[in-house]
C-alpha cells in the first residue's frame, strides 16, 4: 500500500517548488555579486573573524569553487535546506495526529512502521526539486560568469549532501512522532537543527570544545572540501547515513509504542 507515500508526496510538491524558486533567485543574486567579492576576497577574509570563516567553511573565496562551496552551499544547502527538511519532517506525523487524520489512515490495512517509512520516503520530492534547481542555477551562473567548475565535484557535492539532509529530516521525524502539536514539533526541529549547525561552527574556535562538533551533522559534510580540494568524504557520508537510519529506527519504535 503506497497511498500514504502518494498523498505525502503531493502535499510536499507546492512547498518544494516555492522553496526551490526562492533559493534559485537567492543563488542567482549571489552570482551577480561574485565579481565584487572576488576582487575583495582578501579584504573579506581580513575583516571577518576566523570563527565566522570556519562557521561558513569559507576557503579560497576568490575562486569560483571556493565561492560556490563556502558561500552558496554553506548557506543555501547546509543551513536553509537543512532547516527546511527538519521543519517539514517535524510536521509529517504530528499534523495527522492533531487533525485525527491518522486515525483514518491506521484504520486501513497499513502498519505504523509503514506509515513512518512512506512519509519519510516522500522526501524524494524536495530532494529532487532542490537538487535539480540548484544544480541548474549553479551551472548557468558559472557559465555566464565565464568560469568553469569540475562537473564531477559539483555532482559529488550534491550527492554527498543528501545524507546530511536526511539526518536533518531524521531529527524532524523523531520529534514529529513524539510531540502531538505539529507547530511545536516543527519549531523544535528547526531550533535543534540550527543549534547543531551553530555548535559545529563555534566548537572550532577552541581545541577544548572541538569534540562537540563530532555530534553535529554539518561536521560530516564540507562542500568547500569537495569543490576546492576534491575531497570526497565517503566515510563521513556513511556516518550520516547510519545516523539517519538510527533516527528513523528511533522514530519507528516511539511511534509503534505510543498511544494515539
Amino acid at each position: 500500500m503506497t497511498a500514504v507515500l502518494r498523498n505525502e508526496s503531493e502535499r510536499l510538491v507546492r512547498g518544494s517548488v516555492v522553496l526551490t524558486g526562492v533559493l534559485v533567485v537567492l543563488v542567482a543574486f549571489l552570482f551577480v555579486v561574485f565579481p565584487s567579492i572576488q576582487r575583495e576576497a582578501e579584504l573579506f577574509e581580513e575583516v571577518y573573524p576566523t570563527f565566522v570563516l570556519d562557521l561558513l567553511g569559507i576557503v579560497e573565496l576568490h575562486t569560483i569553487e571556493g565561492f560556490v562551496g563556502g558561500y552558496i552551499f554553506a548557506f543555501v544547502w547546509v543551513l536553509i535546506a537543512g532547516i527546511y527538511f527538519a521543519y517539514v519532517s517535524g510536521g509529517m506525523v504530528s499534523r495527522d495526529v492533531r487533525t485525527r487524520r491518522l486515525d483514518l489512515t491506521l484504520a486501513s490495512p497499513v502498519s505504523r512502521e509503514s506509515v513512518v517509512f512512506q512519509k519519510v520516503a516522500a522526501l524524494w520530492v524536495p530532494l529532487v526539486a532542490l537538487n535539480a534547481g540548484l544544480l541548474a542555477t549553479v551551472l548557468v551562473g558559472v557559465t555566464l560568469l565565464g568560469e568553469s567548475i569540475d562537473p564531477v565535484s559539483l555532482a559529488m557535492v550534491h550527492l554527498l549532501g543528501v545524507p546530511y539532509l536526511l539526518v536533518c529530516a531524521g531529527i524532524g521525524i523523531v520529534l514529529s512522532v513524539r510531540i502531538d502539536r505539529d507547530e511545536t514539533a516543527q519549531a523544535a526541529a528547526l531550533v535543534v537543527t540550527f543549534v547543531l549547525w551553530l555548535v559545529d561552527g563555534l566548537s572550532q574556535m577552541s581545541p577544548d570544545f572541538e569534540w562537540m562538533g563530532g555530534f553535529t551533522p554539518s561536521r560530516y559534510y564540507d562542500p568547500s572540501a569537495i569543490l576546492v580540494h576534491r575531497e570526497y568524504a565517503l566515510f563521513d557520508a556513511t556516518i550520516l547515513l547510519a545516523a539517519f537510519l538510527a533516527l528513523l529506527g528511533i522514530a519507528v519504535v516511539v511511534f509503534v509504542r505510543r498511544d494515539i
